[in-house]
């Protein structure tokens, strides 16, 4: 690190799951530091959906350092979550051309639901859970894929947990680590936080701010990849705490499967 910032910077691992994330502060200038980040994450700051991109560094041994403006401000409660700040940032981003353009020039494919629908059925067969509800949950996908529209070239950020909303002093609103992006259908954004923070009478009034009215065919969508959403995080759990983490997707799979489909 020191051959970034020198010997006089103040360098401290900033935690997270991959260790690769680290505060920097020298004489009142403070960096947030991440190792081989995306090169997406130049184009979100340019349009302003992350804190400021300072500049990119390569290393020796082919590491790529990125540094960004060190923002006083903290994560969203889950009572904020509902806001209409949160509902105009993730509709910018999800109709955003730009953003989609650039992530295919990184080589990301758009992923259809068929395609997440055989991902999680091969990773099924490589570990069985044993559990009766995750075969119940993916013969309802299948079931229904068909059904799904497959045209859906959005950036999605598939992790819209509060903890990765900033809000900064200056009431600016910012959605970091982009890791996990995919181009697909919004819904896979919009159903998890839906079910995750927002009651379900209240859905309506949340996707009234977003920008979309309520249908079957969106409700179909929703609930459809949610529950992928939820399958994904019980065969690939990323947390410190996996079984916990295991423990919480298992219960949004039986959330979704016990839910129906009629208007809030």
């Amino acid at each position: 690190m020191e051959q970034l910032l020198g010997k006089e910077w103040e360098i401290t691992p900033a935690g997270g799951a991959t260790g690769d994330a680290y505060f920097a502060e020298y004489e009142g200038k403070k960096l947030f530091l991440k190792r081989n980040s995306s090169p997406f994450l130049a184009v979100l700051s340019a349009e302003g959906i992350v804190p400021k991109l300072v500049w990119t560094k390569r290393l020796e041994n082919g590491d790529v350092f990125t540094a960004q403006q060190w923002l006083n401000g903290r994560e969203l409660k889950p009572c904020e979550m509902g806001s209409g700040q949160v509902a105009a940032l993730l509709r910018k981003i999800h109709t955003s051309k730009e953003l989609a353009a650039m992530l295919m020039r990184l080589g990301k494919s758009p992923l259809p639901p068929s395609g997440l629908l055989a991902a999680l059925e091969r990773q099924q067969r490589r570990q069985p859970s044993g559990e009766p509800l995750v075969r119940k949950a993916l013969d309802w996908l299948e079931q229904r894929v068909w059904s799904l529209p497959d045209d859906q070239r959005a950036v999605c950020h598939c992790d819209i947990n509060h903890n990765n909303w900033l809000l900064a002093d200056d009431g600016t609103l910012y959605l970091i680590d982009w890791d996990g992006a995919v181009i697909g259908d919004p819904a896979i954004d919009i159903g998890m936080l839906l079910y995750l923070y927002i009651p379900r009478a209240r859905w309506n009034a949340w996707l009234d701010r977003y920008g979309l009215a309520w249908s079957e065919g969106l409700a179909l969508r929703i609930k459809w990849y949610t529950l992928a959403h939820a399958l994904h995080s019980l065969f690939w759990p990323k947390g410190k705490d996996r079984d916990k983490e295991r423990e919480q997707s298992l219960h949004l799979v039986k959330r979704v499967l016990a839910g129906d489909e009629a208007e809030p």
